[in-house]
């Protein structure tokens, strides 16, 4: 029975060391970037926040839609077509709206037709208006999904857009951990075994907030930030090495996690032994990598007795004194230059 106790165990150790990091190499991968999503996933993921129903059929979800914004088919509804935005998300407000029940039925179908052939990927009606008949009769012969949502149409395409931006943004994972140390996001990253989660642990209980545990996704936020978060299976979880699995809301509170935290600074811890020259005064500043995005970047070297968590705490509040526009390592070689200037001078 004891051997069968300790194979499930077995088991299940490996089943979550996998889910949690075993096939990830060391370094980053490659950045993913996407150029369609599903209608389907749109609406799925997005429904909720942007008050969106689906009227008729659910045939056509599986439409592509190929570019992060929203097009208003105004010209399109009078016959011209050139220069039509076919990639995108179309919205009906109510300029579209009353210029389509000022036409003749004949005429409308007419241009119903000729809106819903084009291949769209999805038709949405603002302000909770109805649907012109027409529309969804067109709608249904070329099985193009059409929804309706509460929002006004200007608020629906800046909220759709933001969303639609997030979806098509490239993304990657890094081998690593993040916290949020006084709203500056850390990477904390390192070999196996380099002592990383002992380190996130000992910030945590220094009342900081967890955002993942050794494996790190990014997102490029407009080419110009990084937004790190936690795979949806390990979020708010830790793998520590002699204890296993363990729920880091549950025993430090609510507050100790965060679902996602833009990237502002990244850790690179490594064997005493492995750095070569160890950065004394502070004046050169590193940068690691990510998506084509540089952020800060300084390695600390780890041996027995050092106090790691602090260490990092302190870096990070260092960086964050330093996009302030206050650099310790300069101001301290200012005084340096100008006591030796003095000394030459007397």
């Amino acid at each position: 029975m004891l051997v069968c106790i300790n194979a499930q165990c077995g088991l299940l150790v490996l089943l979550l060391a996998v889910l949690f990091k075993s096939f990830m190499p060391s370094n980053s991968k490659p950045f993913k970037k996407v150029s369609h999503i599903t209608v389907g996933h749109f609406y799925a993921n997005h429904a909720e926040k942007l008050g969106l129903r689906l009227e008729g059929s659910s045939r056509g979800l599986n439409r592509l839609i190929r570019e992060p914004t929203i097009n208003r088919p105004g010209l399109a509804l009078s016959g011209f077509f050139s220069y039509f935005a076919v990639k995108r998300i179309q919205v009906l407000g109510a300029a579209e709206l009353s210029y389509l029940k000022s036409l003749p039925v004949a005429t409308l179908k007419e241009r119903a037709r000729g809106l819903l052939c084009r291949n769209m990927p999805c038709l949405v009606v603002a302000r909770n208006a109805p649907v012109p008949p027409a529309i969804l009769d067109a709608a249904a012969e070329f099985e193009t999904p059409v929804l309706r949502t509460s929002m006004i149409t200007m608020k629906f395409i800046n909220a759709a857009t933001i969303l639609l931006e997030t979806d098509f943004a490239p993304s990657t994972t890094e081998h690593g951990s993040m916290v949020s140390i006084l709203g500056v996001g850390t990477l904390i990253r390192g070999a196996s075994g380099i002592g990383k989660s002992e380190c996130v642990l000992g910030l945590i209980e220094r009342g900081y907030s967890l955002v993942s545990d050794d494996i790190t996704r990014f997102r490029s936020v407009e080419g110009s930030e990084l937004i790190g978060m936690s795979d949806s299976i390990s979020r708010y979880h830790m793998e520590v090495r002699g204890i296993g699995i363990i729920n880091i809301a549950s025993i430090f509170g609510a507050g100790s996690v965060v679902p996602q935290k833009k990237l502002n600074f990244v850790v690179t811890l490594k064997d005493w032994h492995e750095v070569e020259n160890v950065d004394r005064i502070g004046l050169d500043r590193e940068t690691y990598e990510i998506l084509g995005i540089k952020v800060p970047h300084v390695t600390l070297p780890v041996r027995t007795g050092r106090d790691i968590a602090r260490l990092v705490e302190v870096a990070a509040l260092d960086q964050k004194l330093k996009d302030m526009g206050e650099n310790s390592a300069q101001e301290f070689n200012q005084k340096l230059l100008h006591m030796i200037s003095e000394r030459r001078n007397r």
